[in-house]
């Protein structure tokens, strides 16, 4: 049984007609009676609520926009949705989860009669981006005329989640995650504020805190959320025996076993960043980085199979002939992870991970097969020369299908023959870097090429031999 907690004064900045009268109840969480109670109490978004942030410029030119508030949980999305509101307008607050059309509907019609008599309303629908495409269509009327002004909060991000038409009708605010000292700024307001624990006497060392704001990662609910967790025990032990002193340190916070972790969503944003960090830091050759990135997603759940995915493109996209054993070893980690599993598989991914970053890089083939296919869509269907056509048919032959067409193998492995369309003679796509071992293939491309063009003869008997590498090229 927990410990009962201290008695709540009226809020300090008085009550506002509607909604927002009543003070959160004494036994409601200590992240929603910590609700900043105006612009002046919300931490950590100086572009929005600083002293010349958008949203207190708005308010105070009396003119509120439609808006979608994109940002992590825990940021303040739906609070700042609050204040908007907060004696200027009814606010409605919908969830996109438990919500349909229909509610939106009866919203619509309320807000309409409200309009008439001359009350705005503020319709705050949050995780907006569970609403499909064609509900959220729904809300454009009426946001065009005015009846309602539309605040959605989304964690996902809204260029993807909600459809151009809404998007074009609404400011995209980003909320950003708090910084450790926002969070701490936060724990010691709850700690010294009646709304918290102002008359309880709780204490907390400097460390724990930090620690808090370090668990929390940006999210204020959660930071409030870890102390509250752990105020709990602390005061029932102090109630029990007074000389302990409600005090929360280090060795308190650790029994509490309420440690976070990186903040990840394996179908959102983060998922994306952090695979392109990975990809990044590989192509950067910056391995340290590289294995950084590897660490952080696969301590966050990430689904291996999606890391050996972007493994498996890399080796050949970005290091390619620079180094041809790095495709075989980006296979090789993704088959050892269907074959093994977490944990062991976390090995052979760091091995491709090392590989992929400290070898020699080339994009050639990759911008080849680009150059070759707006080529092969500006020229429209240029006909297979007849020498290289199949003459698999007596008709195919009489009609000439293979005349002409010369072996290589019958000419020691290299024949200077023309195998492009005439209309793209001449064309060079693929066009090899002076990295690693596609050095090698660049000085065999440059003598064949001379060859077909007439300007050379072959000097050495192997010219047409590709020899694989034999360690660094």
């Amino acid at each position: 049984m927990g410990s009962p907690r201290p008695p709540r004064a009226a809020p300090a900045h008085g009550a506002q007609a509607g909604l927002f009268s009543a003070t959160p109840a004494t036994d409601a969480p200590l992240a929603e009676r910590m609700r900043p109670r105006d612009l002046d109490e919300v931490v950590g978004q100086p572009a929005l609520a600083g002293a010349d942030g958008y949203l207190r410029r708005a308010v105070a030119a009396e003119r509120l926009p439609s808006m979608i508030l994109w940002g992590p949980p825990g940021t303040g999305k739906t609070t700042l949705a609050r204040l908007l509101a907060r004696g200027r307008a009814r606010f409605v607050a919908l969830s996109a989860v438990l919500s349909g059309v229909a509610q939106v509907r009866s919203v619509v019609a309320e807000a309409q009669q409200a309009r008439n008599r001359g009350l705005a309303t503020v319709l705050f629908v949050d995780e907006i981006h569970r609403f499909h495409k064609g509900q959220q269509d729904a809300f454009l009327p009426h946001v065009e005329a005015g009846t309602i002004t539309l605040v959605g909060a989304t964690t996902e991000n809204p260029a993807f989640s909600l459809n151009s038409a809404l998007l074009s009708r609404c400011a995209v605010l980003v909320v950003e995650p708090l910084a450790p000292e926002a969070l701490q700024l936060l724990l010691s307001r709850a700690l010294a504020d009646e709304r918290g624990y102002g008359g309880a006497g709780l204490t907390a060392s400097a460390d724990a805190l930090a620690r808090i704001a370090k668990e929390a990662d940006g999210d204020a609910r959660r930071a409030l959320s870890l102390l509250e967790a752990v105020a709990e025990p602390v005061l029932e032990a102090a109630a029990t025996d007074p000389e302990l002193g409600a005090h929360v340190d280090l060795p308190a916070l650790e029994r509490v076993a309420r440690h976070g972790g990186p903040r990840y969503d394996r179908g959102g944003d983060t998922h994306f960043h952090l695979l392109s960090a990975l990809i990044k830091s590989l192509r950067g050759s910056d391995v340290d980085a590289a294995l950084y990135w590897l660490a952080r997603m696969l301590t966050a759940g990430e689904d291996p199979r999606a890391i050996c995915r972007r493994l498996v493109v890399f080796a050949s996209e970005d290091v390619g002939n620079a180094d041809p054993r790095a495709l075989p070893l980006a296979m090789a980690a993704a088959q050892a992870h269907e074959l093994v599993g977490l944990p062991e598989s976390r090995i052979p991914m760091a091995q491709a991970v090392t590989f992929l970053a400290t070898a020699p890089k080339s994009d050639a083939s990759y911008r080849a097969l680009n150059a070759a296919t707006r080529a092969a869509q500006a020229h429209g269907s240029q006909p297979v020369p007849l020498r290289l056509r199949n003459a698999s048919t007596a008709l195919a032959r009489r009609l000439g299908y293979g005349d002409d067409y010369r072996n290589p193998h019958r000419a020691g492995g290299f024949e200077p023959e023309r195998y492009l369309p005439d209309a793209l003679a001449g064309a060079q796509f693929y066009v090899p870097t002076a990295n690693g071992y596609e050095a090698r293939i660049a000085a065999r491309l440059q003598a064949w090429r001379a060859l077909r063009a007439g300007d050379a003869t072959p000097t050495e008997p192997d010219a047409a031999r590709v020899d694989p590498p034999q360690g660094d090229s």
